[in-house]
């Protein structure tokens, strides 16, 4: 049953889709569309397990057809590669080429992170865990996985000796430094 907003609900929902019209505006930058900054934000984020078309298309809600479209563009510009699991040859993973992986440090949306460095520190926080609550409600309410930063899961083992250093005790695999800061499609709040 669809109930009518309160005027400060229509005001939040105005500010937010507005604000992503105008983020949005700024993903058409080198001749790439915003689904396709997106998929090569998430891709330089994402941890080696999470760094699939089905991870992919979970983290962005979008079809398998849209991010089938949006692998195949970046592929022809050399900015993604697929390979194929060794251990599993029905398994495709995606990496960024070298010139996918320069990209992704010229991010579209960095003149919008200049604009939230002018706030003060304590606005930038509320702000971040604001939209996180949303985002993470949005996701709940449709059934859909969070995502989440890999050394923040429950799975997450700190300094294992079997580790590199660390080690993910649900998939029976160790984790570099540098994999535990990025996103997993497997993460479950500790």
């Amino acid at each position: 049953m669809n109930k009518a907003l309160h005027s400060n609900q229509a005001h939040f929902i105005s500010l937010l889709a507005r604000l992503s019209r105008l983020i949005n505006h700024e993903g058409h930058a080198v001749g790439l569309k915003p689904a396709q900054w997106d998929a090569l934000r998430y891709l330089a984020q994402a941890n080696k397990f999470s760094r699939s078309p089905s991870a992919l298309t979970a983290y962005l809600g979008a079809t398998k057809g849209t991010i089938s479209q949006t692998l195949m563009s970046l592929e022809k510009k050399g900015l993604v590669e697929k390979t194929q699991d060794p251990n599993d040859k029905r398994s495709v993973g995606l990496d960024l080429t070298t010139a996918g992986k320069a990209l992704a440090k010229e991010d579209a949306l960095r003149p919008f992170a200049n604009v939230i460095e002018v706030l003060p520190v304590e606005d930038q926080k509320d702000i971040e865990e604001a939209l996180e609550k949303l985002l993470r409600a949005k996701l709940r309410s449709e059934g859909n996985r969070p995502f989440g930063i890999c050394k923040s899961c429950r799975h997450f083992r700190k300094n294992t000796p079997s580790g590199e250093p660390h080690y993910c005790s649900l998939l029976n695999e160790p984790l570099s430094e540098l994999g535990s800061e990025k996103i997993c499609l497997e993460q479950e709040a500790a």
